[in-house]
């Protein structure tokens, strides 16, 4: 399998940065996408179409940049775009569109829409009868406080949707925060759930791996403030 390095991943990075600065929204996701990308997704350049791919959604539309470069890196969109990242003709733009970006899912906007958008996906695989693909879906720890996120945690609880896997990647930057902790937001709620160190390669892998296939699984990946 082919793997991207933090080196590799900071080339292309810097050919989406162009001179602009990057906050903590970028920084905090590069290794789950790595982790994901190069361990996890059953997805690749050749199989964006296959009906049985793994779906990952990006629901902090915001961070688009370490996603672009992430895509770069492995094969789905030409190095080359990443250098009009955001121009007046770029099919990058500062959210990812699906209609014109190869591997993305859903186009985002308004935070707290893309749990929703992974529960009906997920939903529906269910309903085809298609076992084997994953839907992982991606937001903020902010993000959670919009109400909407938290009807789509009880609805997937509560339909035991065993194909869902969300991350919240956590750098404390939730206005309310949720007692115990965010992981707890979800168990109350039917999902079993790991929280480990944002940054350590092997533990997000054994947590994203770690659902039993009966609930909706949480992964939230603690990240230092700042990052």
């Amino acid at each position: 399998m082919t793997t991207t390095t933090a080196t590799d991943l900071g080339a292309f990075l810097d050919r989406v940065r162009a001179g602009r600065e990057f906050g903590a929204n970028v920084y905090s996701t590069l290794d789950v996408l790595q982790v994901l990308y190069d361990r996890v997704l059953r997805i690749t350049p050749a199989t964006l179409d296959d009906p049985d791919r793994d779906r990952f959604l990006l629901s902090k539309g915001h961070a688009v940049a370490g996603y672009y470069a992430l895509l770069a890196a492995r094969g789905f969109v030409p190095p080359e775009w990443l250098d009009d990242q955001g121009g007046p003709e770029s099919r990058l733009g500062d959210h990812p569109d699906r209609t014109l970006v190869p591997g993305v899912e859903i186009g985002s906007g308004s935070l707290g829409h893309g749990l929703g958008l992974g529960v009906g996906t997920a939903l529906g695989l269910r309903v085809q009868g298609r076992t084997e693909p994953r839907v992982y879906v991606l937001l903020g720890d902010a993000e959670l406080d919009e109400g909407s996120n938290h009807e789509a945690i009880a609805y997937a609880g509560a339909t035991r949707l065993g194909n869902l896997t969300a991350i919240v990647v956590d750098n404390r930057s939730a206005t309310y925060g949720w007692p115990g902790g965010a992981a707890n937001r979800f168990t109350v709620n039917g999902w079993s759930a790991a929280t480990v160190d944002g940054r350590d390669h092997d533990a997000l892998h054994t947590a994203l791996t770690g659902h039993d296939g009966h609930r909706p699984h949480v992964v939230v990946a603690v990240v230092t403030d700042g990052e």
